[in-house]
């Protein structure tokens, strides 16, 4: 049987709608079209399932936002405990999953400033499952120790945190993440890419699972979904990412 011909940004929106199976809430932040589609596919195939209560926030337009006060409202959610996932990307990301939003060179005089953290650190600490997103899989962005700490992967035991990352999804691989640990495992390749990739293209050490997978590709059901009822719906907040990807 041959496989469905697919882009790489709807095998990332696959991963990610599979990682936030049985999640009630789920929150995205600004720029962040894939995630928004994953989210929107997994409270679709909910609500396929007899289940209408899942509920998507993009706090990106107004077209999935339920929010009219920007992030003040997300981040009062998220410290109420009323999301469930939320995706976070960084400059650099470690082995420890700290991540990196500030900027790189030697801290205060960086060499390239970014915009800024925005309450990631907050955010990391309260929702529970952080998804961690590195479009690029390099030593560049996946680095031994990141230069600033936007905000820290793991706390002190005796730091009340209910939240934290759960897992890193790449342009090559899914990793898990153990916080007891502080350590990354990988337990996926994507199509094409063997676990050598991996450590060649990773700045830090990780573990490999016994039973290293291949990511699993979206079928012909999943795309023709993707492509027939997310890709209008994400439009209306991303149209140039929908025109691009779907049509």
């Amino acid at each position: 049987m041959s496989v469905p011909t697919y882009r790489p940004e709807e095998l990332l929106i696959n991963i990610f709608a599979g990682l936030l199976d049985g999640v009630g809430h789920v929150a995205v932040g600004a720029l962040s079209p894939i995630p928004g589609c994953a989210a929107l596919l997994m409270q679709e195939l909910a609500r396929q399932k007899g289940n209408d209560d899942v509920q998507v926030s993009i706090i990106h337009g107004d077209a999935n936002n339920p929010f009219t006060d920007g992030g003040r409202e997300l981040f009062d959610c998220a410290g109420q405990g009323r999301i469930g996932a939320f995706f976070l990307g960084g400059a650099e990301i470690d082995g420890e999953a700290n991540i990196n939003l500030l900027g790189v060179g030697p801290y205060p005089d960086l060499d390239k400033r970014f915009p800024g953290s925005f309450g990631s650190a907050f955010v990391y600490f309260v929702i529970p499952k952080i998804i961690l997103f590195a479009p690029e899989h390099s030593k560049r962005v996946l680095v031994d120790k990141v230069e600033f700490i936007s905000a820290p992967g793991t706390s002190p035991p005796e730091v009340h945190r209910p939240g934290g990352p759960k897992a890193l999804v790449t342009g090559k691989c899914q990793m898990s993440f153990d916080a007891t640990a502080k350590r990354f495992t990988l337990v996926s390749t994507h199509p094409g890419v063997s676990v050598e990739d991996i450590r060649d293209n990773t700045g830090f050490d990780f573990d490999v699972a016994d039973d290293v997978a291949e990511t699993p590709v979206p079928d012909a059901e999943r795309l023709q979904l993707l492509r027939g009822v997310i890709g209008p719906k994400i439009a209306k907040t991303y149209p140039d990412f929908a025109a691009r990807i779907f049509d």
